[in-house]
């Protein structure tokens, strides 16, 4: 199975509202230190929340709203589908 996004492609990453991501968002989440844009496979409005996933099927787990801070866009600047209005203005 191949990756959602390739290596080596260019994204467009901008701040987003948490409380707006969906599930099918990728998102730019703070992970154990570390930045990693991911799958969003499920969210948890009550606790603020979303689990992050890969496109295989393995969940890595869940990641408060705090450390969720982009969202993906486009991709080789084909705009990404459902981002209208999840974005913070500038």
């Amino acid at each position: 199975m191949v990756p959602l996004i390739r290596s080596r492609r260019q994204v467009t990453v901008v701040p987003v509202d948490p409380s707006k991501v969906e599930v099918g968002d990728n998102v730019l989440a703070r992970v154990a230190g570390t930045v990693y844009l991911h799958l969003v496979s499920a969210v948890d409005p009550a606790r603020k929340r979303v689990q992050i996933s890969n496109n295989r099927g393995h969940v890595n787990g869940w990641t408060g709203h705090g450390r969720v801070h982009g969202i993906c866009t486009a991709v080789d600047s084909v705009p990404r589908p459902r981002t209208a209005g999840k974005t913070l203005a500038s």
